[in-house]
């Protein structure tokens, strides 16, 4: 996971960073209005893998470009509701028919006919003739793009789920069981050892500018690292996004447009930084006990889906990072806190934060599916999720560039960054409890089962 590194200079404090900036052209539409581009989903991956932020002055450009590429919402999925249900078996059959017929896939079957967030998931075993299903159901709505690149609901903002998502999580859902899934950004020990011998040349006569650029060339390029999904696709293209835009905010770089949510810098107590200090932050998994029914065929995902941590790590002068631990009350351990708690209208304002928080959902929802067997019990087949479909596949993250920001505190310079995201979608789907009546939601939908791939 990315972290950041800090040294005490004579008059001011510097701690150095890990985001970059590169050149950024608008996307161009595709054949079937698909758009393949490296700016997507509020990062910017070049071919060489540069993680970096599109310009804002192109913002707009990039949102028109997108919005002129989808699809007309279907007027039946425009309205806001609770609840929407979706069917895997229907679903599939879906993907076949236009496979079949030599077209794209229709955005209301790319985009899970507006799903928000999977809340329920349900299962169908066979009976009296109809085949078997399992259903996903949650909040939706009719979707647009927004200036991020991301195709979010229509009164929400909140980002949509993605049958490509959909797909990795399920395809993943077997092997992510232990190690889980993450990425992390985090420099080499080459790089930490290097910025440890400049650090100690800088003098504040310098200036902290000139003292920046100098620690960006030392520290060299930091390596992302995806694991537990496909590091091509737009899953893992979530968790970068996350995990950089999170950089920034506490960086500065950008507002959180959230009231009560300063940026990491100016909540910093430069009086107690230490020397050598690597405080590292990321995004982890927050949910509560899944509720099921007693038959295990309804169950309910429950809880925030996100939270940020911290905690604290050394280096040496060799590069090499000591490990710490866990802190609350360090300025890293409250700035995770407050991140926390502001965390569901950060990801109303910014449609990457939703984006991850749908991407743990759906790896729930997999995680649910794969250790309690539910296709066997549903006898439910569905080739082309499991296996023909083949999702979008986008430039692989593997570098982000040093740069360097400052704040001004007093006679001191604070420039900073760091971040990760990791989380264990089969620990979250362990952890489970019997609900009275959960099982109605089941009973009373049922009737609507087998007669369309999706309904409310």
């Amino acid at each position: 996971m990315q972290r950041r590194f800090a040294n005490r200079l004579a008059g001011w404090t510097a701690v150095f960073t890990v985001l970059a900036v590169s050149s950024w052209t608008a996307p161009e539409l595709q054949a079937g209005g698909l758009i393949r581009a490296p700016a997507v989903g509020g990062v910017y991956i070049d071919a060489e893998g540069v993680v970096t932020a599109p310009p804002m002055d192109g913002a707009e450009a990039l949102r028109a470009t997108w919005q002129q590429g989808l699809e007309p919402t279907p007027a039946e999925m425009e309205p806001l509701t609770d609840l929407r249900f979706v069917s895997l078996r229907k679903l599939d059959e879906q993907i076949a028919a236009a496979k079949q017929a030599g077209e794209p896939l229709p955005d209301a079957v790319r985009y899970l006919a507006g799903l928000l967030r999977v809340k329920h998931v349900l299962v169908y075993p066979p009976k009296d003739g109809q085949p078997g299903d399992i259903v996903l159901a949650g909040p939706a709505e009719g979707w647009k793009v927004d200036a991020l690149g991301n195709t979010v609901g229509m009164t929400t903002g909140r980002p949509v789920l993605m049958l490509d998502d959909l797909v990795v999580a399920l395809r993943t859902a077997e092997t992510s069981n232990g190690p889980g899934v993450s990425c992390s950004i985090d420099p080499t020990k080459e790089g930490l050892a290097r910025a440890q011998k400049v650090s100690r040349t800088l003098t504040a006569d310098q200036g902290p500018m000139t003292a920046a650029r100098r620690l960006e060339q030392a520290f060299g390029r930091q390596v992302v690292t995806v694991n537990g999904v496909p590091a091509s696709s737009h899953f893992a293209r979530s968790l970068v996004a996350a995990d950089f835009r999170m950089k920034r905010l506490a960086m500065g770089m950008e507002p959180s447009q959230v009231a009560g949510l300063p940026s990491y810098l100016e909540t910093l107590n430069t009086r107690a930084v230490k020397a050598n200090l690597l405080p590292r932050w990321w995004l982890a998994a927050d949910y509560e006990p899944l509720a099921r029914d007693a038959e295990g065929l309804a169950w309910e995902i429950r809880g925030q889906g996100v939270k940020c941590q911290a905690e604290e790590d050394f280096v040496n002068d060799a590069g090499e990072v000591k490990r710490g631990g866990g802190r609350g009350d360090t300025d890293a351990g409250k700035w995770a806190a407050t991140m926390t708690e502001k965390f569901d209208e950060l990801a109303d304002h910014d449609s990457a934060f939703g984006h991850v928080r749908n991407a743990f959902d759906l790896s729930v929802a997999a995680a649910i599916i794969a250790m309690h067997e539910l296709t066997d019990v549903a006898k439910l087949d569905t080739p082309h999720l499991s296996a023909e479909y083949q999702p979008e596949e986008y430039n692989v993250p593997k570098y982000v560039a040093t740069q360097a920001t400052f704040l001004k505190r007093g006679g001191k310079w604070v420039v900073t960054a760091s971040g990760g995201v990791q989380f264990f979608p089969w620990q979250i789907a362990d952890e489970q409890e019997e609900v009275a009546n959960l099982g109605k939601l089941r009973t009373e939908t049922a009737s609507k089962a087998n007669k369309a791939w999706w309904w409310q």
